[in-house]
């Protein structure tokens, strides 16, 4: 039986990855490019989250107004209350969960774990056993017509010295708050198949960047104080690396495995685009710089090396050959066209991080849905 994928769960949908993927879906690519317009998705889509301070609606405005109440619809709701799960899960007839919502900035982990565990932990667990009871999936009613796919990282897999990549087997060896969180949500989402025969496939990506980040990461963050004069602080020596993919092309992977992705199974996707983060910031410094008229040389020297982050990982590097030959996925931006759009983005959306910077969007929210009663 083929997998329905007509009422589709999903959680975090206002925040960066998962708002992106709401847009693909609906064919609003936030780039305008027509390769990331083209999901072929009919369905409904019921949109979970408890719009915490990463979470922003304006991100889903040109969604919400296009398709709102008919094959869009938004829930304020925390996906650790069990209630209101059951509420949605029946209401809506979910046949498919794509589980985005997450706490997900390290320094937040470092600072306030208990946030991470209770979100990443708990909310997993009420999802996967909301899903497992509605759907009455058992190791003797094995269903292939519903789904529930979990959205994860390659932090959990922990740090790779000089060289080296993360495969699927890769065994865990997660650093933080954070990243251990979500190991943990990613035993039990395999526990719940295993045990309960739920029917799951789980991703673990890489560093995503593209529009619609919220501003307190690295790019963002740099493109922001670039264009306002601010200096730009780099951890330690800027020599951790990381590997790169453009926000579409993940959520791309993230709709190749949910349609045809072999339940059990996990994958990874990843950008094969490693950079050190100081080179990194060169780059951008270079992109930005020329797009607001502003000598290079000059932002280069506004720099600042900050004490570096405790447990800092050195370096990440995804193997996706999986998804690659067994999905026929790949990526379809290039790292150099990505980042000058992406640069290009938040420079002309100067009202939308000035709204998350100042909470203006909170606002916006209170007007666009707390007054309809929604």
């Amino acid at each position: 039986m083929k997998r329905k994928l007509n009422n589709i769960l999903i959680t975090g949908g206002a925040g960066f990855i998962g708002s992106n993927f709401i847009n693909y879906l609906f064919g609003q690519s936030a780039t305008g490019s027509s390769e990331f317009m083209d999901s072929g998705f009919n369905g409904k889509i019921v949109n979970v989250d408890c719009l915490t301070y990463a979470g922003n609606l304006e991100n889903l405005a040109e969604v919400e107004k296009k398709f709102g109440e008919k094959r869009y619809f938004f829930e304020k709701v925390d996906i650790c209350d069990r209630s209101e799960i059951e509420r949605i899960f029946k209401q809506y007839d979910i046949d498919t969960v794509i589980h985005f919502a997450a706490e997900s900035h390290v320094d937040r982990s470092i600072l306030g774990p208990e946030a991470f565990i209770r979100t990443n932990v708990m909310g997993t667990y009420t999802l996967l056993d909301c899903a497992r009871k509605y759907w009455n999936c058992s190791l003797d009613n094995i269903r292939d017509d519903v789904l529930f796919h979990h959205i994860s990282t390659d932090e959990v897999y922990g740090s790779l010295g000089a060289t080296g990549y993360f495969t699927e087997t890769t065994n865990y060896d997660p650093r933080s708050p954070y990243s251990s969180s979500k190991a943990s949500s990613d035993h039990i989402v395999m526990a719940y198949h295993h045990t309960y025969g739920l029917p799951i496939t789980l991703s673990n990506c890489t560093n995503n960047y593209g529009p619609y980040q919220f501003p307190e990461k690295l790019l963002p963050l740099m493109i922001a104080n670039i264009r306002d004069g601010k200096n730009l602080p780099v951890y330690g020596e800027g020599k951790n690396i990381r590997d790169w993919i453009y926000v579409e092309d993940h959520n791309r992977a993230v709709w190749q495995i949910v349609n045809s992705g072999k339940s059990g199974e996990k994958y990874n996707i990843g950008g094969e685009n490693e950079w050190q983060n100081i080179e990194l910031l060169h780059k951008v410094i270079e992109l930005t710089a020329k797009e607001v008229g502003k000598n290079a040389a000059d932002v280069e020297k506004t720099i600042v090396h900050v004490k570096d982050r405790p447990g800092h990982d050195a370096r990440y590097a995804i193997d996706c050959s999986k998804i690659k030959k067994e999905l026929n996925w790949e990526r379809k931006m290039t790292f150099e066209q990505g980042l000058l759009m992406t640069v290009r983005w938040y420079l002309s959306h100067k009202e939308w991080m000035d709204h998350i910077l100042s909470g203006e969007y909170t606002k916006w929210i209170e007007k666009n849905y707390k007054e309809q009663g929604r």
